[in-house]
């Protein structure tokens, strides 16, 4: 009688991004890789940043949160004048940090377009890695040499993965590859409850004591749908006796979207309403400060035109916060309208300005939908998109998963390091 096979040790994974900012491929990089650690997979995150930060002293120079996972940061490149020298800087850094430490790993397991194009050079200089990427969303870049780094990034590696059906949908349609869907988590415990004097304070500082806060959390840029949200807030504004506020935070962007972004501010006095009275930019704030924001907030305002997923939403759902979000397919995929969020159509502002009236004059609604998050985030967290990745990686050292593969998706992956590198860096441990 043959003997069976003893398992083989799990692959070694480098889960590799380009920032340390708060942008949402991070957030999945840093949640994704904790949950690994805590299931026992041998990860690493690996990023481009500041290798001599100190986080005690200095922690803007390092990820925007505490890691409770390994990682190494490569040097960034100095800064560039257009994107595309940025772009194109940053792969080339990134490479150079990845062959450092490429025969400490089997799996370069890439985030976005500059780390999948660094990891197929090192893995097409000869290592012996495989190449993974997730593809949240495909940017609108508008020079020809991006977009064709773009679509590299995208045919180069040898297995894909999405956290939506409709990224798997387009992927194969516009790209011809097939990619397996694991959808993203949400740590249902990241922003609890806090004392209501924290959050009287809060509003009291922002002026808006007495108003119904809306949050929007990204930032203001194209992609989500801020005019349009501007242009919504002012109809409310001349509609309700008591308009409410909007509080805008993040915005930390590889891209620049400075145009767009001063072009919607000099929006408001036509609209009539007032940059620092109406509309709050608090910019990109820490995590203690997010955590503060969600849980002083009265409803989270989320009219993104393209997102791969939408953090945020789950995000505000573990703070209690009712959702009205656009219409767009992905967020259809988990979000019932009524139920767990209003929905509205994308790129309407009266559309938008109905269903934020809703939530602010409706407390009823506003209590179902906060019940309908509840009961929703438990359906992802992300020990489950870990067993799914851990479960993706055993598959691909079985044997070839490329895009050539049968099409498949999340059903057929789960149910539903410390190294001083070559170049200049720093590992930080647990």
């Amino acid at each position: 009688m043959t003997p069976p096979i003893p398992p083989s040790d799990p692959p070694r994974v480098a889960l590799v991004t380009y920032s340390t900012k708060p942008r949402g491929g991070v957030v999945h990089t840093l949640s994704l890789a904790e949950a690994m650690v805590e299931g026992g997979m041998p990860v690493r995150v690996v990023s481009l940043g500041d290798p001599d930060h100190d986080p005690d002293h200095h922690p803007d120079k390092g990820f925007y949160r505490p890691v409770r996972a390994p990682y190494t940061l490569v040097p960034a490149p100095e800064p560039r004048e257009t994107l595309e020298e940025r772009v194109f800087a940053s792969v080339d850094a990134l490479e150079q940090g990845l062959a450092s430490i490429a025969d400490e790993v089997d799996i370069f397991h890439t985030q976005d377009c500059i780390s999948a194009r660094a990891a197929a050079r090192v893995r097409d200089a000869g290592a012996d890695v495989r190449v993974v990427r997730t593809v949240h969303h495909v940017d609108d870049f508008t020079t020809a040499a991006l977009i064709e780094c773009q679509r590299q990034a995208i045919l180069e590696p040898d297995q894909l993965v999405v956290v939506s059906q409709d990224w798997r949908t387009r992927l194969h349609a516009d790209y011809g590859r097939t990619a397996v869907v694991i959808h993203n988590g949400v740590d249902a415990t990241r922003f609890p409850p806090i004392e209501p004097a924290r959050r009287d304070a809060l509003r009291h500082e922002l002026g808006l004591s007495d108003r119904f806060i809306f949050l929007a959390v990204g930032g203001i840029e194209p992609r989500k749908g801020s005019v349009y949200l501007l242009q919504a807030l002012a109809i409310l504004a001349r509609d309700l006796d008591r308009a409410p506020a909007l509080v805008v935070v993040g915005g930390h962007s590889f891209q620049d979207y400075s145009a767009y972004r001063d072009d919607a501010l000099a929006m408001l006095p036509d609209l009539g309403l007032e940059l620092g009275r109406d509309v709050i930019l608090a910019g990109t704030v820490s995590d203690a400060a997010l955590h503060g924001y969600y849980r002083s907030a009265d409803a989270l305002a989320f009219p993104s035109v393209k997102e791969g997923w939408g953090l945020a939403v789950l995000e505000a759902m573990t703070a209690d916060l009712p959702v009205v979000a656009s219409d767009i397919p992905v967020l259809h995929e988990y979000l019932t309208d009524h139920e767990t969020a209003v929905l509205t159509r994308v790129g309407d502002p009266q559309s938008l300005a109905d269903g934020l009236r809703e939530v602010v004059t409706d407390a009823a609604l506003r209590a179902q939908l906060i019940e309908g998050g509840r009961s929703l985030v438990p359906e992802y967290s992300w020990e489950r998109a870990a067993r799914e990745h851990q479960m993706l990686y055993a598959e691909a050292e079985r044997g070839p998963c490329g895009g050539d593969n049968e099409p498949r998706d999340a059903s057929t992956i789960g149910a539903h390091a410390h190294t001083k590198m070559d170049v200049p860096a720093k590992v930080e441990g647990l």
